[in-house]
């Protein structure tokens, strides 16, 4: 079995500018380098890499692997060339493509839910969070966007002091009382809980129509996916054996991930976490595309960006349904997102 690899620095110029004509198609890449967090709303990535359902599928092509903590610094890599395919957060995918004048594209889901805003016991009303200090993984991040938007919606935002810390630091953050909650990802909203003795406030999938919210998605520089649309097929093919895997198989599905986590991370979770965190996600394909209108106008709203950037030409599903029709299943349709 593959080993999850971390490369290296993050440096390096990307290969080729945006303006650029169209490049052609070249076949399989030699390497795809991809990037995703080790968390447990990443499971589909984090198993297509140790139960190789990517390399079964990419065939000859190397896959490379790196981790992150949250969304912004993915980007980085992925604008700075040292990344190909990121899964990643729905806003920072947003970003992403906003920063790069269009050099990203969207081209599936991942999961779908697992988040949370996770409070000490005496919080017991959202009224309660003024004056309280409440973390986020990283600035301009999904749970951060999705906190700003709740607080603006409250009329909060001025009022509640919002520290951003890497994951593991806010489950030490909170146990000393340095922070009073966080809006987080699985598992981490689930080891506040379960862990260091919090309480949830605010489920986010109240806040979506159905209860349905693309937490992760996966996206690709435009450059890579005319280049390489045969590799982006195969990691996409493999995206889905992965999830359909999972689902038939969810107990051992929990243990993968957990073997992944103790190696990128270098700890394991309790069979409660792990299923407490399980039962709050929908691995999917589906990029849940109606929602990023929505998406867009929340990074507004949070303050990451002035004005809601214009998404069509964002996505970019060929390959997805391809993969999807020689399953017989039923295409993404999103004429809002594609070009």
């Amino acid at each position: 079995m593959a080993a999850l690899t971390v490369v290296g620095a993050l440096a390096g110029c990307s290969r080729a500018d945006s303006s650029t004509a169209p490049a052609a198609n070249q076949g399989a890449a030699g390497e795809v380098r991809v990037g995703f967090f080790p968390n447990v709303t990443h499971a589909p990535a984090l198993i297509g890499v140790k139960k190789d359902f990517f390399k079964n599928e990419l065939g000859a092509t190397k896959l490379t692997t790196q981790t992150f903590n949250a969304g912004p610094e993915e980007v980085n890599a992925l604008l700075g060339g040292s990344l190909d395919v990121a899964f990643i957060g729905s806003g920072p995918a947003i970003n992403a493509f906003t920063k790069s004048k269009g050099a990203i594209q969207l081209v599936s889901g991942a999961v779908s839910g697992g988040a949370q805003l996770v409070v000490k016991p005496d919080i017991t009303s959202v009224e309660q969070l003024k004056g309280k200090n409440i973390a986020t993984p990283q600035l301009a991040n999904t749970q951060d966007v999705a906190l700003k938007k709740f607080l603006a919606g409250q009329q909060l935002t001025d009022q509640v002091k919002i520290t951003n810390l890497d994951n593991p630091k806010t489950l030490d953050a909170f146990k000393k009382g340095e922070v009073d909650g966080g809006w987080l990802p699985e598992p981490w909203a689930s080891r506040l809980v379960l862990d260091a003795g919090a309480k949830v406030l605010v489920d986010e999938k109240t806040l979506w129509p159905g209860g349905r919210f693309p937490t992760t998605v996966a996206i690709v520089r435009s450059e890579f996916l005319q280049q390489h649309p045969d590799t982006v097929r195969a990691l996409l093919k493999g995206e889905l054996a992965a999830i359909d895997w999972a689902k038939a198989n969810p107990a051992d599905a929990k243990t993968v991930v957990n073997g992944a986590l103790k190696e990128l991370a270098g700890s394991t979770l309790s069979a409660a976490v792990l299923d407490r965190a399980f039962s709050g996600i929908e691995l999917t394909t589906d990029p849940i595309a109606a929602e990023f209108p929505q998406l867009a106008q929340d990074s507004v709203t949070a303050g990451v960006v002035k004005s809601a950037v214009a998404l069509k030409g964002f996505a970019d599903f060929g390959p997805l349904n391809e993969v999807l029709k020689a399953k017989n299943l039923p295409a993404v349709e999103a004429p809002e997102l594609t070009k």
